[in-house]
């Protein structure tokens, strides 16, 4: 088998992957992954880039899909996803630094997805006060349970990753 050809298959399956778990975790919480208020467990996976590339594409088209599905405003699609898409570049940029690679999809979310809730909604929330509920939820699905999650696939990233980790 062709390693060019074989790179580029893993690339397309991690993604897929990582985009239909990202998609039925979001669909299965979906009560608590939409709204002013929101924890979406699926966030957790925004920490992914730290292992590998394919995740980029993966969380967009994971959370393009959830938003799709579960029926959210096209502003919302559109721009929850490309504020995913904003945080997965980041985190794969700082990916040399484990701790920091939660910053990026936080920050993008928090900024991002209360002016969503503001024009695709119509939400009265004050845009700061959207910020610390939506930042809130961020801060607990990626920066407390995707670190964790960063310490349990760190264990064993060699067998999940192979050769195609980031590094």
């Amino acid at each position: 088998m062709n390693y060019k050809t074989s790179e580029k298959t893993y690339f397309m399956v991690f993604s897929a992957a990582i985009a239909a778990i990202y998609t039925v975790l979001t669909m299965v919480f979906a009560p608590i992954s939409f709204g002013p208020v929101q924890f979406r467990i699926s966030e957790i996976l925004c920490v992914l880039p730290f292992f590998t590339p394919a995740a980029i594409p993966g969380l967009f088209i994971g959370c393009l899909l959830s938003n799709f599905l579960c029926g959210a405003a096209t502003l919302d699609v559109i721009f929850g996803s490309l504020a995913t898409l904003i945080g997965a570049i980041g985190s794969y940029k700082l990916r040399k630094n484990q701790w920091l690679v939660c910053v990026p999809p936080i920050l993008a979310n928090t900024i991002i997805i209360p002016w969503v809730l503001r024009f695709a909604y119509g939400s009265e929330d004050l845009i700061w006060y959207a910020m610390i509920t939506v930042g809130i939820g961020e801060l607990l699905a990626i920066g407390v349970l995707g670190n964790l999650l960063i310490n349990v696939l760190n264990r064993c990233k060699h067998v999940i990753f192979g050769r195609f980790l980031s590094e």
